[in-house]
């Protein structure tokens, strides 16, 4: 593994206004993980990146600890409680029924996978 100094990037993660409180959330740090599906824009995200999570004009910024690329939802859930993802969800069944309201988010991650960042 490259031990470089890794530059740190800062991305923009957008959430629906119907999302605000996944956004409280994260600003409260209930959810301290967050997850995405590994496309090619995501799949770049490494530990120390800057992310900021905009909510209509409601803005938090949190630094990534660390990232972990998964097959699948499944396979996350075996090292990731579904409760430091969706902390209002009451089973990893109801959290995985959340992912399949976003448009295209399934095929999404059948291709690519998916992306779990750890935020301080």
């Amino acid at each position: 593994m490259n031990n470089a100094k890794h530059a740190a990037r800062r991305f923009i993660l957008r959430l629906r206004a119907t999302d605000q409180m996944m956004f409280r959330d994260l600003k409260s740090g209930t959810k301290s993980v967050e997850t995405r599906a590994a496309t090619v824009r995501y799949a770049r995200v490494a530990k120390g990146d800057e992310l900021v999570f905009a909510c209509g004009s409601l803005r938090v910024t949190k630094r990534v600890r660390r990232v972990e690329k998964f097959k699948s939802i499944k396979a996350m859930f075996k090292k990731v409680s579904y409760k430091k993802i969706m902390p209002r969800a009451e089973s990893a069944a109801a959290a995985e029924k959340v992912w399949a309201k976003f448009p295209g988010y399934k095929e999404k991650i059948r291709e690519s996978g998916i992306i779990a960042m750890w935020l301080e």
